[in-house]
C-alpha cells in the first residue's frame, strides 16, 4: 500500500481466506457476511458485519479465515484529507474564503473499532452498493469520500465526549485512560471466544487488574466478563438460528468447555435452553 500514489482509493473484494501485513494510509475498515482480525501497535481488534475500524497511518496486520466468503469494504483516505474537511466543518466561511490554503493542523483518530451509526452505515452501503459501476467516476467518488469523512469527524466528537466522562483531573490522563481501556474492549472483541482472564486483558491495556474494573465500568456500564459474555450468548443465537450445529459444537465454538456450562449460562441470560431457543 505504501507504493500507491498518494490518493483517496477503495479497495473492494470477497474471500475466505486472507492475510496482509504492511503499511496503509488513514482508512475505515467494513465487513459483511463475516468478520477480519487486525492488530496493530494499539492492539487485537475483530471487526463484524455491523461494526468498522478506524485506522490510522501506520503498520498493521489484517487476516480472514472463514468457511465462506468475506466481502471487504474498505477507504483510504490520502495524507491531509481528514485535516480538510475538518477545517471546512470547525472554520468561519470568512476564514476559508480568505485563506483556503492555509496550513492544516494534524487530525488524530481514536484507533478502534466502532458501532455503524444510521448515517454512516447509510452512507458506505451506497457507496459500496454503487462503487462497481461508478468507478470510474472520480467526481462522484470524491464526494462520496467527502461525505464519509465528515460523518467520521462528527462521530468523533462524540467519542471526545466519552474522553470527557472519564474521572481524572488532566485531559491528557483522560486521553489516554480512554484509549488503554478500549483496548481491553476490543481485546475481548476479538478473543470472547477464548479462554481469557482478566490479567491478560489488563496486561494487554497495560493497567492493573482494578484499575482496568473501575475504569472500564465506568465507561461501558459493565464489567469485562459481563461483556464476553454478552458476546458469546450473541454469537451462540446466531448459530442456532442460522446453523445446523449441535449444542455442544457451539458451545466449543464461542468458548466453552463444555455444554452443560453453557446451557446454563444461556438460560440465564435467555430464560430458555438453547435447544428451546431454536424451536421458536
Amino acid at each position: 500500500m505504501t507504493e500507491r500514489e498518494p490518493k483517496n482509493f477503495v479497495l473492494q473484494a470477497k474471500s475466505d481466506q486472507f492475510f496482509w501485513e504492511g503499511t496503509g494510509q488513514l482508512s475505515i475498515k467494513t465487513f459483511s457476511r463475516g468478520s477480519a482480525h487486525y492488530k496493530t501497535n494499539k492492539g487485537f481488534f475483530a471487526v463484524e458485519e455491523n461494526r468498522y475500524i478506524l485506522l490510522n497511518e501506520g503498520d498493521y496486520t489484517i487476516s480472514i479465515e472463514d468457511t465462506c466468503e468475506v466481502e471487504s469494504f474498505c477507504l483510504f483516505f490520502k495524507r491531509g484529507f481528514a485535516e480538510e474537511v475538518s477545517r471546512c466543518l470547525e472554520e468561519s466561511t470568512d476564514n476559508l474564503l480568505s485563506d483556503p490554503y492555509r496550513p492544516l493542523h494534524a487530525t488524530g483518530f481514536f484507533e478502534k473499532t466502532y458501532t455503524k451509526n444510521k448515517i454512516l452505515g447509510s452512507q458506505l452501503d451506497y457507496f459500496s452498493t454503487n462503487f462497481s459501476s461508478m468507478r470510474e467516476d472520480s467526481l462522484w467518488q470524491e464526494e462520496q469520500f467527502h461525505k464519509v469523512m465528515k460523518t467520521i469527524l462528527c462521530t468523533q466528537r462524540e467519542t471526545w465526549n466519552e474522553v470527557d466522562s472519564m474521572k481524572s483531573m488532566r485531559s491528557s490522563t483522560r486521553e489516554e485512560l480512554y484509549r488503554r481501556v478500549n483496548v481491553a474492549h476490543d481485546y475481548i472483541r476479538a478473543f470472547y471466544n477464548h479462554p481469557i482472564g482478566l490479567h491478560e486483558i489488563s496486561r494487554i491495556a497495560c493497567m492493573s487488574p482494578n484499575h482496568l474494573l473501575k475504569n472500564y465500568s465506568q465507561l461501558f456500564g459493565r464489567t469485562p466478563h459481563q461483556h464476553m459474555t454478552k458476546l458469546r450468548i450473541s454469537k451462540a443465537k446466531q448459530l442456532l438460528n442460522d446453523t445446523n450445529s449441535s449444542v455442544t459444537d457451539i458451545a466449543f465454538e464461542i468458548g466453552f468447555n463444555n455444554s452443560s456450562s453453557f446451557s446454563k449460562m444461556f438460560k440465564q441470560f435467555t430464560g430458555t435452553s438453547p435447544m428451546q431457543y431454536r424451536k421458536k
